[in-house]
């Protein structure tokens, strides 16, 4: 069994029915978890922020990091697996975008980044099918090819299901 290790700005696929592709302290950050039931493939990105116009040099060096860049390229990457590039017949997942270090809610950066995913989804014409968004804690997520199951924890608290 082979683990994917997503970092902030990272994102990853895999088909293999042995991997489990993982993420670490979602804050504000949001996961974009597609599961492509036509290949068995999942894929993940770990958005930072909402928009690359504010450093395109990051956005061109790292698409992951920013969820105007990180979508097309995930779904580039998942269609060398064989998916739709255009992300036909995915189910779409979101973690993150809690509200950890913003005390007096002044940047939303969290819920910022979660509406520009949307919206960006939409144009696709996808949509989450479930998600866990928001509140004061971090999440780790992680999912198993295998099963597409996505298991996600945060400190204190036990582990569930999206």
């Amino acid at each position: 069994m082979g683990q994917i290790i997503l970092g902030v700005g990272d994102y990853g696929a895999s088909n293999s029915p042995g991997d489990v592709v993982k993420t670490f302290a979602l804050g504000s950050c949001v996961s974009v978890i597609f599961l492509d039931p036509k290949s068995r493939t999942v894929g993940m990105a770990h958005i930072a922020l909402p928009d690359s116009s504010i450093n395109k040099a990051k956005a061109a060096e790292k698409p992951g990091y920013f969820a105007d860049t990180a979508i097309p390229a995930l779904l580039t990457k998942m269609s060398k697996f064989g998916c739709d590039k255009r992300g036909k017949g995915m189910i779409v997942k979101l973690c993150g975008g809690a509200n950890v270090m913003d005390t007096n809610d002044t940047f939303q950066i969290g819920k910022r980044n979660a509406l520009a995913i949307k919206k960006i989804l939409w144009s696709y014409g996808m949509g989450a099918i479930a998600e866990d968004l928001g509140k004061n804690f971090s999440r780790t997520v992680s999912i198993s090819v295998a099963a597409g199951q996505i298991t996600l924890s945060s400190p204190g608290k036990p582990n569930w299901q999206l």
